[in-house]
């Protein structure tokens, strides 16, 4: 007989499910960074209605980026997320799924591109920012929130923030409207005890707030879903995924390994495990995404992905000791 356990620095039983977990679903978001949001509609209401019938919380179709940085000419439609190309794909959304897109801190004209909540079929805002975008974010989420909106924080790259940077941005976002202040492991370059020791900043920074933390891990050293487990198990309830792992370089934790481990009756793994089947293994000959070694090399140093993105562009994707050695060189 298994026996259920806790950990005395953890919130509540750990091998159970807890009412107060949610799961967001960020493949279209994050897994158009690998092709400039050029999804097919096809694959985005394939997304969408695997979400539905696997009875995810949220789905983050995409960037609500502004035209004039990111050219219609250049960049899919969701990287704008504009409501006639949200409604082509849900309607009016019908179903219990709430609808997400992120908006980045001096990179989106939030004020005219994001419609009040009843105009539009979305139901969060997003803002990720940097640690010194930090006022510009509060101005982001009072205009979503006053325009009837769920918000989220995401504060991008924290690896690299100075502890009371972030102590002191914690302590102002506090204070905001915000409903969840996600952890953010831009570089894929946390370990689990990192993880941990975030969270429980994170919860004490916000502890009587009604804040929720949120965890957004990114697969560089294969850690990402060991490191949204820790974050669940020391206190976090907002869980970032993507189905098959889709996202920007070595990607992000695997909606089928989340969902296979949380024990909540109401996921279900068979229409993510289908939809894999159907829609993304056939797209992997197409396009890439998962860990590779050179992607390790950027996680394990703290740097950006956008290094390892690179080299792994060019033409020798798999000569990984000339790319150790330029990034390892003074």
């Amino acid at each position: 007989m298994t026996t259920k356990k806790t950990r005395p620095d953890s919130k509540g039983t750990w091998v159970t499910y807890r009412p107060d977990i949610k799961v967001l679903d960020c493949t279209v978001r994050d897994g158009g960074l690998i092709n400039n949001h050029n999804f097919e509609d096809s694959f985005v209401k394939a997304v969408y209605d695997t979400c539905v019938a696997a009875g995810i919380d949220y789905m983050e179709i995409g960037y609500k980026g502004s035209k004039e940085l990111y050219l219609p000419t250049e960049h899919g439609k969701w990287k704008h997320c504009t409501e006639d190309d949200m409604r082509r794909i849900v309607g009016d959304n019908p179903t219990d799924l709430k609808l997400s897109a992120m908006a980045d801190a001096d990179r989106c004209d939030y004020h005219n591109d994001i419609l009040p909540k009843d105009q539009s079929v979305l139901d969060m805002i997003r803002v990720a920012c940097y640690i010194n975008q930090i006022p510009t974010a509060i101005d982001m989420v009072k205009d979503a929130t006053d325009k009837g909106y769920e918000t989220c924080v995401n504060i991008m790259s924290v690896s690299t923030v100075q502890e009371k940077d972030l102590l002191e941005a914690l302590e102002v976002l506090a204070e905001t409207p915000a409903e969840t202040v996600y952890l953010v492991d831009s570089f894929g370059s946390l370990y689990s005890e990192e993880i941990h020791d975030f969270t429980k900043m994170y919860m004490r920074a916000l502890k009587g707030t009604g804040k929720q933390i949120g965890i957004h891990a990114h697969n560089n050293q294969q850690l990402a879903y060991a490191n949204t487990i820790e974050a669940l198990i020391s206190g976090a309830s907002m869980l970032d995924a993507t189905i098959n792992g889709m996202g920007r370089g070595a990607g992000n934790c695997p909606m089928e390994l989340l969902i296979g481990f949380l024990h909540n009756p109401k996921f279900k793994l068979r229409p993510i495990l289908e939809c894999i089947q159907e829609v993304f293994l056939p797209m992997q000959d197409q396009m890439e995404w998962g860990y590779q070694l050179a992607y390790m090399v950027t996680g394990q140093l703290n740097q950006h992905p956008r290094y390892a993105i690179k080299h792994r562009e060019g033409d020798t994707p798999d000569d990984i000791i000339t790319f150790y050695d330029q990034m390892t060189s003074d």
